[in-house]
C-alpha cells in the first residue's frame, strides 16, 4: 500500500468536516477529507430534515382534527402511515443526494474512503493499512446515538432515529425514552399520526429547557396532549415477542404495565471519537475522551489537531458545526497562523408545539448577581389567540448594569422565529432599550418580544 502524506486532513465528511476542508482548501491544495461511512450529513439523512417531514404531517392531521373549534369540520381525518413514511423517505434521499452530489464534486483524489485512526498527532492509519503522514489534523467524525445498556435484551424492538426513518408504515405503538429536543419533537410527531405514545425521562429535564418557570409551563402544556413523565419510575423492561413490557410506577405511586411495539432510545448522542486512537497523540482527554480545545480556535491543546462539530460534544446542532468547522479548517490551513474565529451566540430550536428556543445566556448561564428576568405569558395575546396557539411562556434576560440583553428561553408558537429576532439582537449587541425603540407591527407574535421586553425593562430599573 502507498502511504500519503498532505499539509490537512480532515476526518469525516459531515457538515463540519466539509466546512473544514473548503476552508483549509483556501490556504493549501494539499488537503485530504477521508470518510469511512456514507456520504451525506446527519441532518439531512438521520437528523433535521426527515424529523421535520414527519412534522409536517404530524401537524397537518393536527391542524384538522382541530379545527372544529374554528367552526371548520373535516369528516373524516384518514391517516396513511405508509404514505407518510414514503413521503419521508422520499424527500429525505432527495436532500442526501444533493449534499452527496456536492460532497462528490470534490476532486476523487482528495476524498478517501476508509476509517482513519491517529498512531500519533501526525500519523493516520486507514483500515486498510496505509498511513497518512499529516502536518495538520481536523477531527470532524460526528456522533451516534447513545444507547443504555437498560435496553439490552430488547433487541430489535429498540429503535433509535435513525431507524425510524426506515420504517414502512407507523407502529400501533412506542415507549419514548428521553423527553429531550428528539424524543419530543418525535414523541409528538408520532402521537399526532395516531400512534400510541408515552413518554419517560428521568431528572425533570424537557427539551433543552434550564428556567424553571419555562419548563414548568412546558411541562404542563405537553401532559395535557402527551403521556409524559418528565422524572419516571421504570422498575423493569423486558421483551415478550415481538413487543416492549415497561412496568412502571404512574404519577400517583400506582404500579403500572404496559405493552409497546418499539422503544425509541432518544437517549441522547455520543461523539464518534472512541474508536480514533486520541490517547496516542498526548492530548489531554476529559471523561468522555474528548480533547481539551479552544472553543475559538477549535485547536486542541497545542497540538496541529483541531475539532469541530458533534464530535467535540460542546453543542451539537449543525450552526455550531458550521462555524466550527469554518475556524477549524481556517486554522489548520494556515497553521501555526492559528487565529480566533467568529463564533455566533447559541441557539437551540425545538420544532414541537408549541416551540422551544434557547438563545444566547440561558437560566442555567447567569451570574449570581447583575441580572434581571422579564417574562411574558402567550395566553392572553391577541394573535395567539387568533391562531388558537395561545399556550406558552418566554423569559428574558438582561443585565442592569449596563442595560445589555443577554438571552431568552422561549416556549410559544413560532418559537422557531421569535428565537432568530432575538439571536440576531443578541449577535449585533443591542440593549434592551434598542430592542424596544424597533418597530413593532399589530397583529403580530413579535409583539411578545416587546411585551417581554418591557417587563425587562422594568425589573431592570429596580
Amino acid at each position: 500500500m502507498t502511504d500519503l502524506e498532505t499539509d490537512v486532513a480532515v476526518i469525516g465528511a459531515g457538515s463540519a468536516g466539509l466546512r473544514a476542508y473548503r476552508a483549509a482548501a483556501a490556504h493549501t491544495n494539499r488537503v485530504l477529507l477521508i470518510e469511512g461511512g456514507r456520504y451525506g450529513t446527519t441532518c439531512a439523512s438521520v437528523g433535521c430534515m426527515p424529523s421535520k417531514l414527519l412534522i409536517a404531517a404530524a401537524d397537518s392531521a393536527h391542524t384538522a382534527q382541530e379545527a372544529g373549534d374554528l367552526g371548520v369540520y373535516a369528516d373524516s381525518v384518514k391517516i396513511n402511515g405508509a404514505k407518510v413514511m414514503e413521503r419521508l423517505r422520499t424527500l429525505r434521499d432527495r436532500f442526501v443526494s444533493g449534499v452527496v452530489s456536492n460532497t462528490e464534486k470534490i476532486p476523487a483524489e482528495r476524498r478517501i474512503h476508509g476509517y482513519a485512526r491517529f498512531e500519533d498527532a501526525q500519523t493516520l492509519k486507514l483500515d486498510d493499512g496505509r498511513r497518512i503522514r499529516a502536518e495538520r489534523i481536523v477531527i470532524a467524525t460526528g456522533s451516534r446515538p447513545n444507547v443504555l445498556p437498560m435496553f439490552e435484551g430488547l433487541g430489535d424492538r429498540v429503535v433509535v432515529n435513525d431507524d425510524l426513518f426506515e420504517w414502512s408504515d407507523l407502529p400501533e405503538s412506542v415507549a419514548v425514552f428521553g423527553p429531550g429536543v428528539i424524543g419530543m419533537e418525535l414523541g409528538q410527531a408520532l402521537h399526532r399520526l395516531g400512534v400510541r405514545v408515552r413518554i419517560f425521562g428521568v431528572g425533570g429535564f424537557l427539551g433543552p429547557l434550564t428556567d424553571p418557570s419555562v419548563k414548568e409551563a412546558a411541562e404542563g402544556i405537553f401532559a395535557e396532549e402527551l403521556d409524559l413523565d418528565t422524572d419516571a419510575q421504570v422498575d423493569s423492561l423486558s421483551r415478550e415477542g415481538d413487543q416492549v413490557l415497561v412496568r412502571f410506577k404512574d404519577k400517583n405511586g400506582d404500579s403500572v404495565e404496559e405493552r409497546f411495539e418499539y422503544l425509541l432510545a432518544a437517549t441522547g448522542r455520543r461523539p464518534n471519537i472512541d474508536k480514533l486512537g486520541l490517547e496516542t497523540t498526548g492530548l489531554n482527554l476529559n471523561k468522555d475522551g474528548v480533547p481539551d480545545f479552544d472553543r475559538y480556535t477549535m485547536q486542541c491543546g497545542d497540538k496541529p489537531i483541531f475539532i469541530a462539530g458533534d464530535a467535540n460534544n460542546e453543542h451539537p446542532v449543525m450552526p455550531d458545526a458550521f462555524d466550527e468547522g469554518e475556524i477549524a479548517g481556517n486554522n489548520a490551513g494556515r497553521y501555526p497562523k492559528v487565529e480566533p474565529g467568529r463564533r455566533h451566540p447559541p441557539m437551540s430550536i425545538v420544532f414541537t408545539e408549541p416551540q422551544m428556543a434557547l438563545v444566547g445566556m440561558r437560566y442555567a448561564d447567569l451570574p449570581d448577581t447583575d441580572y434581571a428576568v422579564g417574562e411574558f405569558s402567550f395566553s392572553a395575546h391577541p394573535r395567539a389567540m387568533v391562531m388558537r396557539a395561545n399556550r406558552g411562556l418566554m423569559r428574558f434576560y438582561g443585565r442592569p448594569s449596563d442595560g445589555a440583553f443577554l438571552g431568552a428561553e422561549v416556549l410559544g408558537p413560532r418559537a422557531e422565529h421569535l428565537g432568530h429576532l432575538l439571536a440576531w439582537a443578541v449577535d449585533s449587541g443591542m440593549s434592551v432599550g434598542q430592542m424596544l425603540d424597533l418597530p413593532y407591527y399589530h397583529p403580530v407574535l413579535e409583539t411578545s418580544i416587546r411585551n417581554a421586553l418591557s417587563d425587562l425593562q422594568q425589573k431592570m430599573q429596580h
